[in-house]
C-alpha cells in the first residue's frame, strides 16, 4: 500500500486495489426466525445482513459494455442476482444513480450512459423496476445505491446531454479534482438531488435507498473545493466553513430520511462511509488508525452522529483493511464501530473488500482464502455487527481463489432471510 507520512490516503485504501430524521422503529435485530419451505418443513434461517454490491459507474460490474442489447443486459443482471442466491446472500445493492444520471426512465436526470454508450439514451427496458422484481423473485431485498452529488468523472459540461440539470444550472457545478460536482452548500441543490433521488422510491418498492462514501469529494492535493460564494450567502451562521459544510451534509442525511419515510415507510435508509471516521490522534473518541483520510474532516460527513442519533437504519462501513493492517487494523476497527453502533436504532453492517482478495498487487494477507473468512469470525464476537456486504459482484462471480466460497463453507450454511 502506497502511503505518505504514515497515513494512507484514500486512494491508497480503496482506489488502486480497484485497477475500490430520527426515525421510529428500526431495523429487526439479528438473530434465528422460522420460515416454511416449499415442502412445508420447518426450517431454521438466519436473520442478517449478507449483501453484495453492484457497481454501475464505469461499468465497473454491470453491464459489462456499453451498448449491449437490452436481452443482454437484463441476462447478465440477472446472472448477478442468481449468484448472490447461489452465495445463500439476501441482498443486492444496485448503483442506480451513479453520476446525476438514472437507471429508470426518471423526469429528472437522464438515463445514464453506462446502458447504452450515449447519456439520455432510452435503452428499450427499465433496469430498475426489473431489478426490483427479479430480486425479490428470489428472495433477494434490493436496495438502490445513489451517488448524492458526482455529476462526471471529467469537466467538459459540454460532454452532458443538452438537458442535463448541470447544463442548465452552471451555477450549481463545481469542477473539482479532475471532476464535476454538484454544490452542496446550495439550498436548491440539496431539494434537487433529493427530488431526483426519491422519485425511485416513489416508482418502485426498493428495500432501502443507500449512499456510498462521496459527500463533499476527496481531498485533492494543491486544489480547493470552489465554494466562496455559497458560504458568503449562506454560512454566516458559521464561523468555521468546516462547521457550514458537515451541516450541509448533516441536513442532506435528515431530509432524505424524512423524504423516504414519508413515501415508502418501510423502506430503510444505509450509508456506507469510508471505514475511519477520525483517528484517534485527531480526536480521542476517534480510531486507532492512521487514516489520511477522516470523513469527519475531509468529506465533512460526521459519521459516529448519524449512527449515536440514530439519523439513518444502516450504517456499512468499507472496513476494506485485513486483520493486522498496521495503519488500519480490521480488528481494531470493528470493535470501535461496534462501541459507536451501541445502544443506538442504527444497524451495524460490515463492508467487506472482497475485490482485494487474489489481487496479485496486493499483500500476502489478501492472498489467504481464509482472510474473509476470518472477519465473520471476529465479527460473531460482536453482537453490533449484524451481517456484512461484499464488494464486488464482478468479484463475486469470480472469486478468484475461492475466498467467497471459503466464507459461504465456514458462515452460510442456513439460508438467510431479510435483515429487518
Amino acid at each position: 500500500m502506497l502511503h505518505r507520512k504514515s497515513r494512507l490516503s484514500r486512494r491508497a485504501f480503496t482506489v488502486t486495489a480497484l485497477s475500490a430524521l430520527v426515525g421510529s422503529g428500526g431495523a429487526m435485530a439479528a438473530g434465528p426466525a422460522m420460515a416454511h419451505g416449499a415442502n412445508r418443513k420447518r426450517r431454521w434461517v438466519t436473520r442478517e445482513m449478507r449483501g453484495v454490491w453492484v457497481a454501475t459507474v464505469a461499468n465497473r460490474d454491470w453491464p459489462s459494455r456499453p451498448g449491449l442489447p437490452a436481452a443482454e443486459q437484463r441476462a447478465e443482471l440477472i446472472a448477478h442476482l442468481d449468484a448472490a442466491a447461489r452465495c445463500r446472500l439476501n441482498t443486492v445493492i444496485l448503483q442506480v444513480r451513479p453520476t446525476a444520471d438514472a437507471l429508470w426512465p426518471s423526469p429528472y436526470e437522464p438515463w445514464t450512459q453506462v446502458l447504452t454508450g450515449t447519456q439520455g439514451q432510452d435503452p428499450g427496458w427499465d433496469p430498475l423496476g426489473t431489478a426490483v422484481e427479479e430480486a425479490h423473485a428470489r428472495g433477494l431485498q434490493l436496495h438502490a445505491w445513489c451517488n448524492p452529488y458526482r455529476i462526471a468523472n471529467h469537466t467538459d459540461l459540454t460532454r452532458l446531454v443538452e438537458t442535463h440539470p448541470a447544463r442548465r444550472h452552471p451555477d450549481w457545478v463545481v469542477a473539482y479534482g479532475g471532476k464535476l460536482y454538484y454544490n452542496p452548500g446550495l439550498p436548491e441543490v440539496r431539494d434537487f438531488v433529493q427530488r431526483a433521488m426519491l422519485d425511485a422510491v416513489e416508482r418502485y418498492p426498493v428495500d432501502a435507498v443507500h449512499f456510498d462514501d462521496y459527500f463533499y469529494p476527496y481531498p485533492v492535493a494543491g486544489q480547493s473545493f470552489d465554494d466562496d460564494e455559497a458560504y458568503d450567502t449562506y454560512g454566516g451562521g458559521f464561523a468555521v466553513r468546516a462547521d457550514w459544510r458537515r451541516d450541509n451534509i448533516d441536513k442532506l442525511i435528515l431530509e432524505m430520511a424524512a423524504g423516504i419515510r414519508a413515501i415508502r415507510p418501510a423502506t430503510q435508509f444505509g450509508i456506507s462511509p469510508f471505514g475511519v471516521w477520525r483517528n484517534v490522534s485527531t480526536d480521542p473518541q476517534g480510531s486507532d488508525t492512521q487514516g489520511g483520510v477522516e470523513t469527519y474532516d475531509d468529506l465533512y460527513a460526521d459519521t459516529r452522529k448519524w449512527v449515536r442519533e440514530g439519523w439513518i437504519d444502516y450504517i456499512c462501513p468499507q472496513l476494506y483493511w485485513n486483520i493486522g493492517f498496521t495503519v488500519a487494523d480490521y480488528a481494531k476497527l470493528l470493535p470501535w464501530w461496534a462501541e459507536v453502533a451501541r445502544g443506538s436504532r442504527t444497524q451495524l453492517y460490515v463492508g467487506e473488500a472482497l475485490y482485494k482478495a487474489g489481487d496479485p498487487a496486493q499483500s500476502a494477507a489478501w492472498q489467504n482464502p481464509a482472510e474473509l473468512s476470518r472477519h465473520l469470525t471476529l465479527a460473531k464476537e460482536y453482537p453490533q455487527a449484524r451481517g456484512h456486504v461484499y464488494f464486488a459482484a464482478k468479484d463475486l462471480a469470480a472469486d478468484r481463489i475461492g475466498a467467497m466460497a471459503r466464507v459461504v463453507a465456514d458462515h452460510y450454511g442456513q439460508p438467510a432471510i431479510a435483515p429487518y
